[in-house]
């Protein structure tokens, strides 16, 4: 689909404080369809499925840029206290969302609509805490540069390096390429391990497929291990068990889902959910068997995904959507700069004392986490 021309001046665009459920469900969609990075972390399919299962406020709000029926831009939003001095605000996260870029037109509406949605930004919170922004992709990369053209104050508060795979001319040539050679080596290993023990099969399930079923292999099994222990897995929840339904459910539109299963006799040893959408894969979610570790089978069915990839025309990337991985930085030689920062607009309060605010206010919640997981360990012990 072309992106559209805005039929007014771009200083008459204007980023309206909506809520969610009011935004017209048709053009949300065919925002997606053309949007300049499609990412499907402020989808339709993504927010209506946080939403519907109280994963998301149900009066969750967004700023959104239309012209006419047109939807230009799109970025839903939350507010974050971090002390009783006051609260900021963030794009939307959850556990599930993996890139906070804004959803944005391509082509002429870009750099309007871009501008547009900035100073939407202001009107809402002089300041910002923006986690996961993608900021070598056009809509982070186009953000940054809409807030130093409107003078908006940005300090880094972290960064990190996800694993990215591109797809190159053949499997072969990725092979070549990598240069991780010892790691594929020790794969090759264990696939003929695995081989020995049983009929290994691969079943790649597509947006008519039965989700459904590959879905339950997913929870089934992520929930045998030790997030099942520990009480994270998405099965331990009923709200999260109808989310992954509703997420991973068959059918077409701009944001599709895939499944992939790694089979032991029959059995499913390893499952990967994807959303896939403007020829990106996104990898959301892995889980495998841990009786069968020594076989290491969701490094195996990672390996089949990249098989998968070069030998099919639907994809032209994988995205890890991780922080770390050492099985995906193996296989994934590319990476793309995923950073945090703190931005304040013009006449707000310091983005690099806010910066450092919220590099504190991590330092305590990892604290926290640490003191947490040693009294689970000491009680389990007791």
């Amino acid at each position: 689909m072309n992106a559209p021309v805005p039929s007014r001046a771009a200083a008459a665009l204007r980023a309206e404080i909506m809520p969610v459920a009011s935004l017209d469900q048709e053009a949300w969609d065919a925002l997606m369809a053309r949007a300049a990075a499609p990412s499907p972390d402020y989808s339709r399919r993504m927010i209506e499925a946080h939403r519907a299962h109280g994963l998301a406020p149900s009066d969750l709000a967004c700023l959104a840029v239309r012209d006419g029926a047109a939807l230009l831009a799109l970025l839903p939003f939350r507010f974050a206290r971090l002390s009783l001095r006051g609260r900021l605000a963030t794009p939307f996260t959850s556990p599930t969302i993996t890139a906070t870029a804004p959803l944005v037109a391509g082509g002429p509406a870009f750099a309007p609509a871009l501008a547009a949605l900035t100073d939407g930004l202001a009107r809402v919170s002089p300041a910002w805490w923006w986690p996961l922004l993608p900021e070598e992709m056009p809509a982070g990369r186009g953000l940054l540069g809409a807030m130093a053209q409107a003078g908006w104050d940005v300090a880094p508060v972290s960064s990190f390096a996800r694993p990215v795979l591109d797809r190159h001319a053949s499997h072969a040539a990725y092979l070549a390429a990598n240069p991780n050679k010892g790691r594929l080596k020790d794969l090759r290993r264990r696939r003929r391990r695995l081989d020995e023990a049983g009929a290994v099969s691969l079943e790649s399930i597509g947006p008519e497929g039965d989700l459904a079923a590959a879905t339950a292999a997913f929870l089934a099994l992520e929930r045998s291990g030790w997030k099942g222990r520990t009480g994270t897995a998405l099965a331990s929840r009923p709200a999260t068990v109808a989310f992954a339904a509703a997420l991973f459910r068959a059918g077409s539109g701009p944001v599709m889902a895939r499944a992939d299963l790694l089979r032991l006799d029959g059995i499913p040893i390893a499952a990967s959910l994807a959303l896939v959408c403007g020829r990106t894969v996104f990898l959301l979610k892995t889980a495998y068997d841990e009786r069968h570790a020594a076989f290491a089978p969701g490094a195996l069915l990672e390996a089949e995904i990249v098989r998968a990839l070069h030998e099919g025309g639907e994809a032209d990337r994988l995205d890890s959507v991780t922080r770390e991985s050492r099985v995906l930085s193996d296989l994934y030689p590319a990476r793309t700069a995923i950073a945090e920062i703190a931005a304040t607009a013009p006449g707000g309060p310091s983005a690099s004392g806010l910066a450092a605010r919220l590099r504190r206010y991590h330092a305590l919640r990892q604290r926290a986490v640490a003191v947490r997981t040693a009294l689970r360990r000491m009680l389990g012990r007791g």
